[in-house]
């Protein structure tokens, strides 16, 4: 018979969806196999789309005909598949056709990220990739759903540092710059953290968060370092286009430094994600509320240069984790408003600066204040810029 502690935690722990995303390492087989899903889920979507697109040109000229669907397409589909699809997954066509269906509701709703209508998908597209909802782990390794008469099939190795616990669900798998990738989603159950009393407040900035303990550096100096490179790449690749024209990207120089190239994008995405997994997992961990600002990334975006550096801090990345990871543990985020005066108000006596005494990204030339000084002309007080923002953050607990 249960305890009633234990009764209590089992009614509080939630399930949630837990993403893995692995590298995986397929046999030359497999990877015929990966890349033939790739092409036909691209065939599917562009079939299905062109399906939808005549069904609804004769639903306008005559409402009586059928109003295209996602059940409608796939079974059109279905319908007249070609020998040759038997040999295929079913699920990556009507796993296809189900997306299809919610990009067309999505294209209604113009408050959806990268709001458009549905296009057709190129074989020149740098990802591949594909859907099943019938993989499993085996032994530590990926197993797809085998079609009916396929003798050879084989497992797929995958990293070894993923989390592999908890109940499978649609798996999506893409191949991306001549690697496989695979991001599998778990279902698992979350206990909720354990209250800390504790509460803070992040001010996102330029290379670095400030919070009530500290500051992150978000652009270390190994990052430097890759960035550096990354231009220098960049460079000698442009200068190969120009020189040589299209036949530039066929020379084996070119693919090996666009290898290079791609090979230090990769590490650069791993360090960020590294830094903000962990900073986002130390906030939920200590603190049970947790301030940040609601900014309009693409309306700070004032210049290529301001772009760059906040494409590089990765705003919008960390406000979408920590959102997720509070949902899972029982913390809870607030957002300031995107108009509220955090920077130019004082925390001591509740002063907003206005007009010619604003502080800008170079400070205030007229009193001749730095970018890092905060300095209140009603009381007094002489502020760190960056530790005035995170109290003023606070104060809205």
């Amino acid at each position: 018979m249960r305890s009633e502690k234990t009764k209590l935690i089992w009614v509080v722990m939630m399930l949630m969806i837990r993403t893995q995303k692995v590298r995986l390492y397929p046999n030359r087989y497999m990877k015929k196999v990966l890349d033939s899903l790739c092409d036909y889920r691209r065939y599917c979507w562009n079939e299905g789309l062109a399906t939808w697109n005549d069904m609804y040109d004769l639903y306008t000229i005559d409402p009586s005909s059928p109003h295209p669907s996602a059940y409608i397409v796939r079974n059109e589909l279905v319908a007249n598949k070609a020998d040759w699809q038997y040999a295929l997954s079913a699920r990556a066509l009507q796993l296809a056709v189900a997306d299809l269906g919610q990009a067309w509701q999505n294209f209604f709703d113009k408050s959806q990220p990268d709001w458009g209508k549905p296009t057709f998908k190129s074989k020149k597209a740098a990802r591949q990739g594909f859907k099943t909802d019938r993989a499993k782990i085996v032994t530590g390794k990926l197993r797809l759903d085998k079609p009916h008469g396929v003798k050879d099939w084989y497992d797929i190795r995958i990293s070894k540092h993923a989390d592999l616990s908890g109940t499978l669900k649609v798996v999506s798998i893409y191949l991306e710059n001549g690697k496989y990738w695979a991001s599998l989603p778990f279902e698992v159950e979350l206990e909720p953290k354990l209250r800390t009393g504790h509460n803070s407040a992040v001010d996102v900035n330029v290379g670095h968060l400030n919070y009530t303990a500290g500051v992150i550096n978000t652009l270390p100096k190994r990052l430097r370092k890759l960035y550096q490179r990354i231009k220098f790449y960049q460079k000698r690749l442009a200068h190969k286009r120009v020189v040589n024209g299209n036949k530039a990207t066929k020379g084996s120089r070119y693919v090996a430094m666009r290898a290079k190239l791609q090979r230090d994008y990769r590490r650069v995405a791993n360090i960020q994600h590294d830094i903000m997994q962990k900073f986002t997992t130390q906030l939920v961990n200590d603190y049970d509320k947790i301030v940040i600002e609601d900014l309009s990334v693409k309306a700070m975006q004032m210049s290529h240069v301001a772009s760059k550096g906040l494409q590089r801090s990765m705003f919008g990345y960390f406000r979408q984790i920590l959102t997720y990871k509070c949902d899972w543990y029982g913390k809870k985020m607030i957002l300031a408003d995107s108009q509220y005066p955090s920077t130019q108000r004082c925390s001591k006596c509740g002063h907003t600066k206005s007009g010619n005494d604003k502080i800008t990204l170079k400070g205030n030339a007229i009193h001749q204040t730095k970018h890092s000084e905060y300095i209140c002309y009603s009381c007094g007080a002489i502020l760190d810029r960056d530790k005035n923002a995170v109290a003023n953050l606070l104060a809205l607990i």
